[in-house]
């Protein structure tokens, strides 16, 4: 009995020793990772504000910042922002910080923190910031540079998610030109090297989404517009009836490099169902283009673009400048078509079928402002054009042009009998287009036996035309008719053989596209040294077509 009390006894006394041994030894455990939590936080912190201090020489703030021991150590920080200096001379911090970070966290093991430099894999960052001066207030990053200060911990990548870069202006009416990105990757690839980037973002204008990959750096702190960027970019998606006048679903792949201030663009773009709003007849585009964009003030000089609607190609040379009021961008263009065809132009503005076809030559300068209202009415042309060996659609329409050809050739035999005749026309003019209306000074239009010289205006969407002018024919009155009216017409023949031609009248066209009316206009008096240019106008085209022919 005895000997039994005395093991229960012996049994509890070991229970209690290996009790009170690993409660010791929890409470060594407990304080242990209590010392290293109190160590390690101000350790890391000092050490993230020590390492940023020394890589842009400049003050560093911190609001929060967290450490815990769950599965090695994982930090958490809030309110981190890196000061450039504003006066280099008093090294004075500036107001405004250049990078503010809104949340980060990494996970790291012990043993990474134990080293010198410290080793961290990835750090996620959220609400990342980085706020350019005014190219004329550099002072305030001048002092961002590295000095050979103690680099204390190294980050491998950096994942970042609502990211920003502002790049701020001081020229009046400009706004600060702002790069959103919704999803950012950076990953180290060498001490001093740039840093290699994913970057994924929603085009606000036109809607779209856009990937780019590429590298970046290393970091000029003393002048971040002169920090290096090269990678290549794709534009997928990109929603054009965001713009308001215009539709289609664009896309666009390229490469681009330089630096943030003079960034170097090569690429394509693809919209097989572009369309304007006062047509909205999808045609396809194809867009090639070289471009220089100034990353100071988001200005992009395009040099040159060429452009291909239908079989029609087209270059075109110019800026897009971003300004405030009103806010959007400012496109300036001088386009050129060497050889294209007018019917595809056509298809593109009007509605209906295009009524004529025919070659074409155009130097315009094209003028688009920002602004709300729809694209026909922000948008100004001014230039010249010519449209060689031209047939129209219509065959009313062509009918005519053939039978005012035959009798003014003085064959109105052949008019009359309805013999088979094609009269292929040549138009040629000076035009500004303005706020949907589109004004001639002259609209010269010439086939074999007579032309006509117009000046005047028509509205893009066919609902008014005015025009007067001059028609001249190398017959006379008597001799574009046949029978008894030749007979009575040959007594005034001399009043309308004028400035040598055997017949020259005043005319006018007035109405609408879907009505014109066509009249004689004796009310205006023709002028001698209007029809003088006409006919030199008219002789050097034909000289041009008959030596392009």
């Amino acid at each position: 009995m005895a000997d039994g009390t005395n093991l229960r006894r012996k049994t509890w006394t070991r229970r209690r020793q290996w009790t009170g041994a690993i409660s010791l030894v929890v409470i060594v455990v407990a304080a242990a990772a209590g010392f290293a939590l109190y160590r390690a936080e101000p350790i890391l912190r000092s050490t993230i504000i020590q390492t940023l201090s020394a890589r842009f020489d400049s003050k560093v703030e911190l609001d929060g910042f967290h450490v815990s021991l769950f599965k090695g150590l994982q930090v958490s920080g809030e309110g981190l922002r890196i000061f450039g200096d504003a006066d280099p001379n008093n090294h004075e911090p500036g107001i405004q910080a250049v990078i503010e970070v809104a949340q980060f966290r990494f996970g790291m093991k012990i043993a990474d923190f134990l080293r010198r430099p410290m080793r961290v894999d990835t750090v996620y960052v959220s609400g990342l910031s980085i706020n350019l001066p005014p190219r004329e207030q550099r002072a305030q990053v001048r002092r961002m540079r590295a000095q050979g200060g103690k680099i204390a911990i190294i980050v491998n990548t950096f994942t970042c998610e609502d990211a920003q870069l502002i790049i701020n202006t001081l020229r009046p009416g400009k706004l600060p030109i702002e790069f959103k990105i919704a999803s950012l990757k950076m990953s180290r690839v060498g001490d001093n090297k740039p840093l290699r980037f994913e970057a994924r973002l929603t085009n606000p204008k036109p809607t779209g989404q856009i990937f780019s990959a590429g590298y970046f750096g290393p970091w000029r702190a003393d002048n971040p517009r002169d920090t290096p960027v090269t990678g290549t970019y794709s534009f997928s998606h990109a929603d054009l009836s965001t713009i308001k006048g215009l539709g289609g679903i664009l896309s666009s792949t390229g490469k681009y490099g330089g630096t943030l201030q003079k960034i170097t663009v090569d690429g394509v773009t693809d919209t097989p169902d572009f369309r304007l709003a006062i047509c909205m007849r999808p045609v396809p585009l194809h867009t090639g283009f070289h471009a220089i964009v100034d990353g100071s003030t988001g200005d992009t000089y395009l040099q040159p673009v060429r452009a291909k609607v239908l079989d029609t190609w087209l270059v075109a040379q110019g800026s897009v400048v971003k300004q405030k009021n009103p806010q959007g961008h400012h496109i300036k263009l001088d386009v050129t078509i060497e050889s294209g065809r007018i019917d595809d132009l056509l298809k593109l503005a009007v509605r209906a079928e295009p009524v004529l076809e025919g070659t074409v030559q155009l130097k315009t300068k094209f003028d688009l402002a920002p602004g709300s209202d729809d694209v026909s009415k922000r948008l100004k042309l001014a230039g010249d054009f010519h449209v060689a060996e031209a047939d129209f659609s219509d065959d009313k329409i062509q009918n005519k042009i053939n039978l005012l050809s035959l009798r003014g050739s003085g064959k109105p035999n052949l008019a009359r009998t309805g013999t088979a005749y094609s009269a292929q026309s040549d138009l040629s003019g000076t035009f500004n287009l303005e706020r949907g209306v589109i004004s001639f000074s002259p609209l010269q239009f010439r086939i074999p036996g007579a032309a006509v010289a117009l000046t005047g205006n028509y509205s893009l969407d066919g609902s008014a035309l005015e025009f007067h002018g001059t028609a001249r024919m190398d017959a006379t009155l008597s001799h574009m008719v046949t029978g008894w009216k030749a007979l009575l017409l040959k007594p005034v023949d001399p009043f309308f053989r004028k400035n040598g031609a055997g017949t020259e009248v005043p005319v006018r066209i007035s109405g609408t596209k879907s009505q014109p009316h066509f009249a004689l206009d004796f009310n205006r008096k023709p002028d001698s040294k209007s029809a003088d240019k006409f006919n030199d106008r008219n002789d050097a085209k034909s000289a041009q077509v008959v030596r392009t022919n």
